[in-house]
């Protein structure tokens, strides 16, 4: 019984000590000596910098101290918090910021405890809180025709808000127009063109509240990056991929009534519309496109600068309030300048949200890594908090086993956010040589079965017209061999006459002769015969050998009349010019014969 005791209180301890973790209690000793606050609301956002001179009126030295805001509706909006000091050298130097809880009167306020160097009894220290809010400003009227202007109504505290006693502070109030319709007059304020300035106001007591409304002239760029989908596919074949597909969304005062085109040209009316945005690439970015469902956008321009590439992008349409816009930009980089490695350890270091366009808003981002299949021990390390989904795989072109895919989220970012993240992974050097070898074995594969298929008879019957066919084709090829054989012969009796007529020998001529009969017989026996088999086939080739046949029998006849005026001329029983009259005469006919026998030759 004891020993459970003491177990139990041990667990109790713990417990205790996580639970007060991330607890604070407000340090009595620090004091708020002078506050400047700068509220510009020139844009779309509200970017609140606070210059916060504190002083320890302590004893001990100090080594934290306490932000606030002062309900929860404005965390909500709190898109970015970051702290500075200035060291020795007179850099700034970025101070840690977490979230804490501290129990006070004070009902609804968030803190954050920022740690600063060890502030000794009596010192003062100057730090520099910077906090950007987004859908902070609301459109007054929240409809406006086209041709009206935009205002827009800001409300916030007149005050620091503190946890600290402040002595003196003061506001100012940074517009984008010297239009103000009405603002807070809590005295001392004074307006100086877009700037309004409250205070000083001397010893407010901790928690301070006082409220202050803005109603004034803002034509900016509504712009909210409603849904980001951005997909990075890592290969280490010596590139990144890079696709971003943005849903966007005019949060300005929305169009009342129909719009004109006609008027927009003619007056540029619409002062609070957009017309065309200007997002920022890496420099050495290549392939870039930019399309929407329809296709290519075509009206973007596309400008080399020292930092970047300017990418300006203009929509199909100019964007009012309540109007949205749906595209897709890519472009790919070289892996060497984000992706290093060591060994078989790799590290990815590039930006979890680039620029897209200046005073970027983006309700929600996904970010998607692909990285080469077959990585593993895969860390990721963020620049801030990110929520990281369950990893999965991404199959293309030749992959086996899948590429794994690490999904991250995010809400609520600014440009404040464009910070690196670095993920490691391991991956073997060998797995690059996968996918040549699997493009290797693919064509083998492809080749031996074409090999098989073509040697192979895969038929269960016999097929009697493609044996037909087959044994026609075989026929048709001897025939024209023959033929070519033939008509070799006839050139042989040319010769022959040739050589008669030239040495008159009888006796050899008749010889020669009898030898070309005796082959041309022999290869006529052979037309006949493969004639025969043609015209069992039951084939319409066997009618055109035919026809082959019939001329060759006009052509010897003339081979034939032509000797005989040879032997007739060696004899001296015409005279030599009727000789040449009746050559000339076979020799056409000859040649119309032999253009015939091509064409049917040509036609088998």
């Amino acid at each position: 019984m004891e020993k459970f005791s003491i177990e139990l209180i041990v667990v109790s301890t713990l417990l205790a000590t996580c639970c007060t973790a991330n607890q604070d209690t407000v340090n009595t000793a620090i004091v708020n000596s002078n506050v400047e606050r700068k509220i510009d609301i020139s844009t779309h956002l509200a970017k609140v910098t606070n210059v916060i001179t504190l002083e320890n009126t302590g004893k001990g030295a100090v080594r934290s101290f306490l932000f606030a805001l002062e309900d929860a509706d404005a965390k909500d909006r709190l898109s970015f918090i970051g702290a500075q000091t200035k060291v020795e050298d007179g850099e700034d130097s970025n101070l840690p910021v977490s979230e804490t809880t501290v129990t006070t009167d004070a009902k609804g306020a968030k803190f954050w405890r920022i740690d600063i160097p060890a502030l000794g009894e009596g010192s003062t220290t100057t730090v520099t809180v910077e906090t950007v809010f987004t859908h902070i400003l609301r459109p007054y009227p929240a409809q406006i025709t086209q041709g009206e202007k935009q205002l827009m109504q800001y409300h916030g505290n007149l005050y620091y808000y503190s946890p600290y006693s402040t002595k003196t502070q003061t506001t100012s109030v940074q517009l984008s127009s010297s239009t103000i319709e009405s603002y807070t007059k809590t005295k001392p304020v004074s307006v100086n063109d877009k700037t309004i300035t409250y205070g000083p106001y001397e010893s407010r007591p901790a928690f301070t509240k006082g409220e202050v409304v803005i109603h004034y002239e803002n034509n900016t760029p509504f712009l909210t990056v409603t849904h980001l989908t951005r997909t990075i596919e890592v290969s280490h074949w010596g590139n990144i991929a890079v696709e971003e597909t943005f849903d966007m969304y005019h949060t300005g005062a929305k169009l009342k009534g129909p719009f004109s085109r006609y008027d927009y040209q003619r007056h540029q009316d619409g002062a609070s519309s957009i017309k065309s945005f200007k997002t920022v690439l890496p420099a050495n970015a290549k392939d870039i496109y930019y399309r929407d469902e329809i296709g290519n956008i075509s009206t973007s321009n596309l400008r080399e600068q020292d930092e970047g590439m300017e990418l300006e992008l203009r929509p199909r349409f100019p964007l009012f309030g309540g109007w949205k816009t749906h595209y897709t930009i890519g472009y790919n980089i070289p892996a060497y300048q984000y992706l290093y490695n060591s060994g078989s350890n790799y590290a990815l270091k590039m930006p979890f949200v680039d620029h897209v366009y200046d005073d970027q808003v983006i309700d929600y981002i996904t970010v998607k890594i692909i990285l080469p299949e077959g990585s593993k021990n895969i860390q990721f390390n963020p620049p801030y908090d990110v929520k990281r989904d369950a990893d999965s795989l991404h199959f293309t072109y030749l992959d086996t086993v899948g590429r794994p895919v690490v999904t991250l989220h995010k809400t609520n970012l600014v440009e404040n956010h464009i910070q690196d993240f670095q993920l490691d992974y391991t991956f073997g050097k060998v797995l690059l040589l996968q996918e040549p070898l699997l493009v290797v074995l693919a064509f083998w594969l492809l080749f031996t079965v074409v090999i098989i298929y073509v040697r192979l008879d895969f038929s269960i019957t016999k097929d009697e017209a493609s044996e037909s066919r087959m044994r026609v084709a075989g026929l048709v090829e001897e025939v024209q061999n023959v033929h070519d054989k033939r008509s070799a012969l006839y050139q042989s009796y040319d010769d022959a006459v040739d050589k008669y007529k030239a040495n008159k020998d009888t006796a050899a001529f008749t010889a020669q002769r009898k030898k070309i009969d005796a082959d041309y017989k022999a290869l006529t026996e052979q037309f006949k015969a493969l004639q025969a088999k043609l015209k069992q086939e039951g084939t319409d080739v066997a009618e055109k050998v035919a026809e082959l046949q019939r001329l060759d029998t006009q052509f010897r006849e003339q081979v034939n009349i032509a000797i005989s005026y040879a032997e007739k001329l060696i004899a001296g029983k015409i005279p030599k010019a009727q000789y040449l009259e009746a050559e000339t005469s076979t020799k056409s006919k000859k040649e119309d014969i032999l253009g015939k026998m091509e064409n049917i030759v040509t036609s088998l």
